[in-house]
């Protein structure tokens, strides 16, 4: 824990509100004390729903380090990740995360994504948005491909 990189990220936030490029939010990644990624929230300026800090920054880091997991890092996020960027987290496998500000806070603020977690619960039928399954079997192929494939990189 570097107060120094949390300082950091919570600069890096303050900035992007001030430029006008996006929200409230902006994540550092380091290895071995060393910043080798920053992403900043860019979803209005961008028009993409999934430029959030966090995963802006695992794409920054991964280009960087040439690799699709971040083990031996750590990320230092302005705010606690929303499902969106929690599960991008997982996938990337950063040793730590630390954040600063609550998703409470960030409700508070006008970003309240309790709702996604309320509709993971439901049945997908029941849901908001409503999602269908459709041709399952024929959906199975790429699964049997991939486990008959010799040379898969496993992740």
């Amino acid at each position: 824990m570097n107060n120094a990189f949390m300082q950091e990220a919570i600069r890096l936030a303050v900035e992007n509100v001030r430029s006008g490029k996006g929200g409230p939010f902006a994540a550092i990644i380091v290895k071995q004390d060393r910043i080798i990624a920053a992403g900043a929230n860019s979803v209005t300026s961008t028009n993409d729903p999934t430029a959030h800090a966090e995963v802006t920054a695992i794409r920054e880091a991964c280009r960087a380090l040439n690799t699709f997991q971040l083990t031996g890092c750590e990320i230092y996020t302005s705010c606690e990740p929303c499902p969106m960027c929690l599960g991008a987290i997982y996938w990337a496998r950063p040793d730590r995360v630390y954040f600063a500000a609550t998703a409470s806070d960030a409700a508070g603020a006008g970003f309240d994504d309790s709702f996604i977690y309320e509709e993971l619960k439901r049945p997908h039928a029941g849901r908001r948005i409503p999602f269908e399954g459709m041709m399952r079997e024929a959906g199975l192929e790429p699964f049997r491909a991939w486990v008959q494939k010799d040379d898969r990189i496993r992740y």
